[in-house]
C-alpha cells in the first residue's frame, strides 16, 4: 500500500480527508448530562401541568335533578362539593337540545356554605337534558356585588 491511502478498517488520514468527525468522549459525555437534564425539567413540569389539570378539583358541582319547564326553558338542581365552603363560587349549568348542542347557559352564584342549589335556564329551542359545565372560585366582580342582575 502506498503513502497517504487508507488502511482498511482503520482511520482515515487527517491530511487528505479532513478532521475526524468522531467526538471525544468527555464531549459526548457532557452532551448526555446536558439530554438527561433538559428530559427530566420537560416531564417534571409535564407531571405539575398534569396534577394540576387533572387532580382532584378544589371545586365540583353534580346535577342532582332537571324537568322542563313551559316556554322552552329547563330547571336544575344541582350539589356543590367545595374545599373551602366558607368561600363564594360561580357554577355555569346549561341545557342541550336533542342534536346534542348546547342550547342555553347560565352562571351560578354559590354563596358561601351553600351545597344545594335549584336555577331556570332558558333555551334557543326546546331543551332535552341538563348539566353542569363547570365551577370555580373566581367570581366575577359582576355577581359578587350586592345589586347582582337578575335573570
Amino acid at each position: 500500500m502506498g503513502t497517504g491511502h487508507a488502511i482498511p478498517g482503520g482511520p482515515l488520514p487527517e491530511g487528505r480527508y479532513g478532521r475526524s468527525r468522531r467526538t471525544p468522549r468527555a464531549m459526548r459525555g457532557w452532551r448526555l448530562w446536558v439530554f438527561a437534564l433538559i428530559a427530566v425539567l420537560i416531564s417534571g413540569t409535564a407531571a405539575y401541568v398534569g396534577y394540576r389539570n387533572l387532580g382532584n378539583a378544589p371545586i365540583e358541582a353534580q346535577r342532582v335533578t332537571f324537568s322542563e319547564q313551559p316556554g322552552n326553558a329547563m330547571e336544575i338542581t344541582i350539589d356543590v362539593n367545595r374545599s373551602e365552603p366558607e368561600r363564594a363560587a360561580v357554577c355555569i349549568v346549561r341545557v342541550l337540545n336533542a342534536a346534542g348542542t348546547e342550547s342555553g347557559r347560565k352562571e351560578i352564584y354559590v354563596p358561601s356554605g351553600e351545597e344545594r342549589l335549584s336555577t331556570v335556564v332558558r333555551s334557543v329551542g326546546r331543551p332535552v337534558t341538563a348539566d353542569v359545565f363547570g365551577c370555580s372560585y373566581n367570581v366575577p366582580k359582576y355577581m359578587s356585588t350586592p345589586y347582582r342582575p337578575t335573570g
